[in-house]
């Protein structure tokens, strides 16, 4: 059986949040099928979760880090890619991602907003989640650190990317987000669920607004997915109540945006590509 081309090889991709975790293997599998990737990411202080039972010591290890070991592995297996932290709630910093991808690569194609700014707050008075996670109330300063990285920053990249492409007269590009099922409201996480629902909308406005110029826009919602956070009791509770009765891997949801910025899937956009 003949193998599937993706066509991307020379593809020039930007994802954010690609130091670990999904946004990591996005990356390692984009440059896989020929893709140059830029990724982007921004260093978080372990010492916010630290002696917290609910978040292993290891996961604040790998969210410490930069994108070298991603990048290192990408050229040692024959890709491109360069990387570059960013703080993604700095309204200005946008324009720079894509000069810094265009002066190494060229042209953005491939746009994954995949950063996220999450907190954990709460309308509750619990000081704990189900999972023993610290919960902190909803104020304005969790809700601007949720939507400056969950929303602003998807809303001005799409914006940036679309600008860039109908400037050069492209005829081909994808946008790509993940997003965690928002608009059925996200108890103990409200703020994050109502960035990603807000997330959506702008990618589905992208959809309909960009599909003339040879873009898609599409979301991914992935299942629970192990980046390092898993814990045994969050693991049990995916294991009794989700469908497949799976707790997902990095790869798995990135096999699913490789799809998304595919040849294949050029007349899918608009959608939001639930995992289970």
């Amino acid at each position: 059986m003949a193998m599937i081309d993706p066509r991307l090889t020379d593809r020039v991709a930007l994802v954010t949040g690609a130091n670990q975790g999904i946004g990591a293997a996005i990356a390692v599998a984009l440059a896989a099928c020929g893709a140059a990737v830029l990724l982007t990411y921004k260093r978080l202080d372990p010492a916010e979760h630290a002696g917290d039972p609910a978040f292993p010591e290891a996961y604040g290890r790998l969210r410490a880090r930069d994108a070298e070991e991603v990048v290192t592995r990408i050229r040692r297996e024959g890709g491109r890619a360069e990387q570059i932290e960013a703080e993604l709630a700095d309204a200005t910093a946008i324009g720079g991602l894509f000069d810094r991808a265009e002066a190494a690569f060229g042209p953005v194609e491939i746009l994954v907003n995949n950063a996220s700014g999450w907190v954990a707050d709460t309308f509750l008075p619990d000081a704990r989640d189900r999972f023993g996670r610290a919960l902190r109330p909803v104020d304005a300063d969790s809700h601007d650190r949720q939507f400056a990285v969950d929303v602003r920053a998807p809303a001005l990249l799409i914006a940036e990317f679309a600008r860039r492409h109908v400037r050069r007269g492209a005829t081909w590009g994808r946008i790509i987000g993940l997003t965690s099922g928002g608009p059925e409201g996200f108890p103990e996480e409200v703020s994050y669920g109502a960035a990603k629902a807000a997330q959506e909308n702008y990618t589905m406005s992208a959809a309909a607004e960009l599909g003339r110029y040879g873009i898609t826009a599409n979301m991914v919602r992935p299942p629970a997915t192990d980046t390092g956070w898993i814990t045994p009791v969050v693991e049990e509770a995916v294991r009794t109540t989700s469908p497949l009765r799976h707790v997902g891997t990095p790869e798995e949801v990135a096999e699913v945006i490789v799809f998304l910025a595919s040849h294949q899937a050029r007349h899918v956009t608009g959608q939001i590509i639930a995992m289970s």
